[in-house]
């Protein structure tokens, strides 16, 4: 009886069939060390990281009046949204304009961020720090026939949990400044407060 020699493709599936059950084992190992060497993620950064938290004297539901007066210039609610990375500001103007701004440390600059939008299709874009004792931010925008309008809002903590908001605008690249708007922001008393 004659014997028959495998054939060239035989021996070819049967070495590559070899390789991959040693290949598979070693592959499965290395990825199971590359997933331990690998650190879990801590959270969010906005937890850990302290600049995050300087503006958080502003969340609430505010009752806002024209500072030095009972006047109301309106309600304004600010939320801490996105794992409580931003501050989402909601306005509802006195006189029924509306406007919402989104805050957030943006770690990429150093530096606080302002985006305010509004419906009479306004937009702000403002950029700052907390120093001295108060959030300020800053921004440029176009002006009437080219000029540019430099804004500055500053926003102070003060006793008993309010907050001063501080509008300033110049016309003159920083020389003179005028008010746009100074308001009180008095915290609305809850149910559970009354």
């Amino acid at each position: 009886m004659q014997t028959r020699r495998p054939s060239w493709r035989y021996k070819a599936i049967l070495l590559f069939t070899f390789s991959v059950c040693l290949w598979l084992p070693v592959t499965a190992q290395t990825q199971q060390s590359n997933t331990a060497a690998t650190p879990a993620p801590k959270g969010p950064p906005c937890s850990s990281s302290p600049e995050y938290r300087q503006f958080d004297f502003w969340v609430g539901e505010w009752d806002v009046l024209v500072n030095g007066t009972t006047q109301q210039a309106g309600t304004n609610d600010v939320q801490l949204i996105l794992g409580k990375c931003v501050l989402l500001e909601n306005w509802t103007g006195a006189r029924g304009g509306t406007g919402k701004s989104f805050n957030i440390y943006n770690a990429a600059r150093g530096q606080w961020q302002q985006t305010w939008v509004d419906n009479g299709g306004n937009v702000l874009e403002l950029y700052g720090s907390f120093k001295d004792g108060a959030m300020r931010l800053e921004g440029e925008k176009p002006g009437p026939n080219g000029s540019k309008i430099i804004n500055r809002i500053s926003f102070f903590p003060m006793e008993g949990g309010r907050v001063r908001q501080l509008w300033e605008s110049s016309t003159d690249n920083g020389k003179t400044w005028t008010v746009a708007f100074d308001g009180l922001y008095v915290r609305k008393k809850t149910a559970e407060a009354k």
